[in-house]
């Protein structure tokens, strides 16, 4: 009877065993088929978007349910050109390539999302130092900026009018380098100053071939610089992935706004490895400091309606870009309340 009993109580556990093998492969395969592929391409890898990067290092996307591939497009028009032809799903950039696009008369348009940064991200570099720089400095002098139409070069224009510079006459901006060839064009002689977004400001500033002069983000004040969009069309056809998406920016977010820079830099130094760590704190506390990151996503119509008058004034604006139909903000309000 013991006999049995104890082949009854193997064969017992035994199945007990099996079945909680087999229920827990089952549970694993039916995450795994849950996980989606969502490609991100990215206008620039800069610690200037800490909170993105926490949430891949921390794995926010991957508790959402997201596999995430991230690509570097180097310029907001590279990146919308990648979103409009499918290579892309999601778009993070200057929210002006938006504008552009749905004026233009597309009818699949792209539609922000979720709002990631509030001020500009660049700095200015000078080729020499100054005790106390004011932006009259630069009148007579070369600038390397941005691409015609492009939030950076319409956001150093729109502090040179907020300084009293007139951008067309009081200085020279050149516009035709590549955005991410800026910093080279400079090293090798050419221009007086040069708008950068970290690391490279700080490099440039550590090889001693140039000294950190402005923050454009303090300078120009609180703007709608960043924020993720995706075609109309997929945004009505994956509301879920959108939703999971900004659910992990969003605790992104909340991490950044909660741990010191020195945590932050620690978090996100996979992403930064040419970076030594001293740097990375540095350059974290640089954008932490002066407020860069929103505490939440949400992309306010008075935030919008600012970014249209930035384009306004800089002439790139000549059509109606309706608020309700370019940013939606019922993914960021629900991401707001987790």
């Amino acid at each position: 009877m013991k006999s049995t009993m104890k082949k009854l109580s193997v064969l017992l556990l035994t199945f007990v065993m099996l079945l909680t093998f087999f229920g827990c492969s089952k549970n694993k395969s039916n995450e795994v088929d849950k996980v989606q592929k969502v490609t991100l391409n990215e206008v620039a890898h800069s610690i200037f978007y800490a909170p993105q990067y926490v949430a891949i290092e921390k794995g926010y996307f991957l508790e959402e349910g997201i596999e995430l591939n991230l690509v570097t497009g180097f310029g907001a028009d590279k990146v919308m050109t990648s979103l409009v032809s499918g290579d892309a799903d999601i778009g993070f950039m200057g929210s002006e390539a938006s504008i552009y696009v749905y004026t233009g008369g597309s009818a699949d348009y792209a539609v922000n999302f979720a709002q990631l940064t509030q001020r500009a991200g660049n700095f200015l570099v000078s080729r020499q130092s100054y005790n106390n720089f004011t932006w009259n400095d630069v009148k007579g002098k070369t600038i390397l900026g941005g691409r015609a139409g492009g939030m950076p070069q319409m956001l150093l224009e729109y502090i040179l009018k907020k300084q009293g510079i007139d951008p067309k006459n009081d200085v020279e901006i050149i516009q035709n380098i590549d955005f991410g060839s800026t910093a080279a064009a400079y090293s090798s002689g050419l221009g007086d100053f040069t708008a950068e977004f970290e690391p490279t400001a700080t490099t440039i500033e550590n090889e001693g071939r140039g000294y950190v002069v402005a923050s454009m983000g303090v300078d120009s004040g609180y703007v709608p610089y960043t924020a993720y969009c995706a075609k109309k069309s997929y945004l009505e056809k994956n509301p879920e992935i959108i939703q999971s998406f900004t659910n992990a920016i969003q605790k992104g977010l909340d991490y950044v706004n909660s741990h010191t820079s020195s945590e932050i830099a620690q978090a996100i130094a996979p992403q930064f490895q040419e970076t030594d760590i001293a740097t990375l704190t540095k350059i974290v506390e640089r954008y932490k400091s002066q407020d860069t990151w929103k505490g939440d996503t949400i992309f306010e119509k008075d935030s919008f309606d600012l970014l249209k008058d930035i384009l306004t004034e800089a002439g790139e604006l000549d059509a109606e870009a309706p608020y309700d139909k370019l940013v939606t903000t019922d993914f960021s309000k629900k991401a707001a309340k987790n």
